[in-house]
């Protein structure tokens, strides 16, 4: 696609006018913003053999699942990790599962497509510990080739090298459940019962149920794991009973009200199983509230049904209403201040599991959705001070007051290294990925560039400058910070994005930070920086990286335009000009081309690719809203650019 290189400022302002009606026009009457979060199919596979395990898939729409996932498949015949990647071995199996619990024969041409996919993959064997872990929970698959986790790691004290604490707070919420489920091995009963023989490309009687290995260092992991399983054997487990409670009690207390586990998808999923194993039933309050919890996931349609992996309403509320003022809307506007409203209601000021590894941390942070009280994270909290600081809301009193216990809070949650992670401080130990549980390589939560230039944006934007700091605590650390993120830079001049696709999104929250806190002495990065996003601009005028990059350094930059990239780089753009003024001129031109050029007429963007990540190189997602107000950021600071004659010329 060729776009203009150059539009009209009443061009802008009409892009920015539909967009700004767009988003103020989905505002729920309760003051919030929230769009879908989509993911791959294998959530929504799991959800209904959940509810197979349970028994409770007659009393939901569970058929309308077929209609969603024969609508996933790809002419190659299996399904996507993410839009575009020519299919993934594990989803397609799990879809596939999930097709064969909903009672599709495997004679339908939709399974022979599969089957034909999965088996020129190397079948089941090769898929990942968590796909081989579901299918033998419903006898598909031996519990010889699944990791043991002995139940008495929840008892290992706050002072021994690891306990459970180490591990990511998402890592932790799925696995201390698991750890009764694994004891258990528990083979469950469907209806339909299903077996999936076909799927083993070497042939069922000759699969062998072992851990892969990787001939290295790790493979002492494995060797442990054969000393696990004699234990259990030999019923030699020590401390198991003990164990097993303590998981139990671990997992009842941090059920929220509303039935949620750790706001994620896995974490209730494995919740509930755990539940199931140790005897509970359908019926019982805590079961009743968590099921109700997962079908709060669920988006319904006449057709079909699929599920979120989470959902994520502050997050989204917090960046419309900066893109709307961003944008030119007055700060008290009275969309603005229910949102902000709303928004200080969210705040939590409990402990929560940060707690164990920060003590001396006060609450005071926001979570992702909309209850989430034992994980808030850094992320989220730094984005919503700068939205509420962005508007003026009647009890400016109390918004001043919530703002300045969350930034107390973010800063007694950097880490040692100088930066931010996004749940927990100093959750670093990277020999857990290496565990054969571990195939995700998510195990852990350390410090990022894109978490740290937001907490810097955040400080900026209530008005800190690091050159005018004097030496107190705070500007300690805000020095560690930023030598923290020059040392993050890669050689090409960009920053690595953990939360979005990938360096675009790493280098535009880096740049917008630096540019309003260090503009003089980062300079030079500043404009590395800048130049990296000029040299990877596409010909249509836009920005594109494919999730492929996670994997593959050579594709950093690279892939198809998308309105949500375009405006990460644009902000970078506009920030490092302003900081630095130099400004890329004609990229910018010829990016704001590319949005309003593929504006639609309702005010909206469209993209299929996938921009948000969630595990690099395994689980990435598709915010609906992040191609809506990242835009609209991106065309309102260029308009303010402008006005202010900031760039001559133009």
């Amino acid at each position: 696609m060729q776009t203009q290189d150059r539009v009209s400022a009443s061009q802008t302002e009409a892009a920015i006018a539909a967009s700004q009606n767009y988003l103020l026009s989905i505002q729920n009457p309760q003051g919030y913003w929230w769009a879908e979060l989509e993911s791959n199919v294998t959530i929504t596979a799991e959800v209904v053999l959940l509810h197979k395990i349970w028994g409770t898939d007659q009393t939901r729409s569970l058929h309308k699942v077929e209609a969603y996932l024969r609508s996933q498949q790809r002419d190659h015949g299996g399904w996507e990790l993410f839009y575009g990647d020519g299919g993934e071995l594990s989803t397609s199996v799990e879809a596939y599962m999930a097709l064969r619990l909903l009672g599709v024969p495997v004679t339908d041409p939709t399974m022979a497509r599969a089957r034909q996919f999965i088996l020129a993959r190397g079948g089941i064997s090769k898929t990942r510990i968590f796909t081989k872990f579901h299918l033998a929970l419903i006898g598909c698959y031996n519990w010889c080739g699944i990791p043991s986790i002995p139940p008495w790691v929840m008892l290992l004290p706050n002072w021994f090298p690891f306990t459970i604490y180490e591990l990511s707070s998402w890592a932790r919420g799925s696995t201390v459940p698991l750890l009764i489920v694994f004891d258990q091995k528990p083979v469950f009963l469907t209806q339909p019962a299903i077996q999936l023989d076909e799927l083993y490309t070497e042939g069922i009687e000759n699969v062998r149920y072992e851990l892969p290995r990787q001939d290295d260092w790790s493979d002492l992991f494995v060797r442990l794991d054969g000393v696990f399983k004699f234990s259990e054997r030999q019923n030699l487990v020590p401390f198991r009973q003990q164990g097993l409670a303590a998981a139990e009690r671990w997992v009842l207390e941090r059920q929220e009200a509303t039935g949620d586990w750790g706001g994620i998808i896995p974490a209730m999923l494995n919740s509930l199983l755990a539940l199931r194993c140790l005897g509970y039933a359908a019926a019982d309050p805590i079961v009743e509230r968590g099921l109700q919890a997962v079908d709060r996931f669920v988006i319904e349609t006449t057709d079909t049904y699929r599920v979120q992996p989470c959902v994520s309403p502050v997050w989204d509320t917090a960046l419309v209403m900066r893109s709307l003022v961003a944008s030119g809307v007055s700060p008290d506007h009275a969309a603005l201040i229910r949102g902000g409203e709303w928004l200080l209601e969210k705040q939590i000021l409990d402990y929560g599991d940060w707690a164990v590894k920060n003590p001396q941390g006060k609450p005071g942070a926001w979570a992702f959705e909309f209850d989430n009280r034992f994980y808030p994270d850094v992320d989220d909290s730094a984005v919503v001070v700068m939205a509420l600081q962005a508007v003026k809301l009647p009890n400016e009193a109390l918004k001043q007051a919530a703002i300045a216990r969350t930034v107390d809070w973010i800063f007694s949650m950097q880490c040692r290294e100088g930066g931010w992670a996004a749940f927990d401080r100093d959750n670093n130990q990277s020999w857990l990925n290496a565990l054969p549980y571990a195939d995700l390589k998510a195990m852990i939560d350390p410090n990022t560039a894109d978490v740290t230039a937001r907490v810097l944006e955040m400080l900026g934007r209530l008005g800190v400058r690091w050159e005018e700091g004097h030496g107190d605590a705070k500007t300690q650390r805000i020095d560690r910070a930023l030598a923290y993120l020059a040392h993050e830079q890669a050689p090409e001049g960009c920053w690595f994005g953990r939360w979005g696709v990938n360096y675009i999104y790493g280098t535009s929250g880096v740049l917008s930070a630096l540019a309003l806190i260090a503009p003089v002495a980062y300079r030079t990065q500043i404009e590395r920086g800048a130049a990296w996003l000029v040299s990877c601009q596409n010909s249509d005028g836009g920005w594109g990286e494919t999730c492929q990059s996670y994997q593959d350094p050579a594709l950093k930059g690279k892939g198809v335009s998308t309105a949500s990239q375009t405006a990460w780089a644009l902000i970078g753009l506009l920030a490092a000009g302003q900081a630095t003024q130099n400004f890329a001129l004609t990229a910018m031109q010829r990016g704001v081309a590319y949005l309003i050029a593929t504006q639609r007429v309702d005010g909206t963007w469209d993209e299929s690719e996938f921009t948000g990540t969630g595990f690099p190189c395994h689980f990435y997602l598709k915010y609906h809203l992040y191609q809506q107000h990242f835009s609209l950021t991106a065309l309102g600071q260029y308009v303010e650019l402008v006005e202010r004659r900031q760039i001559n010329g133009l």
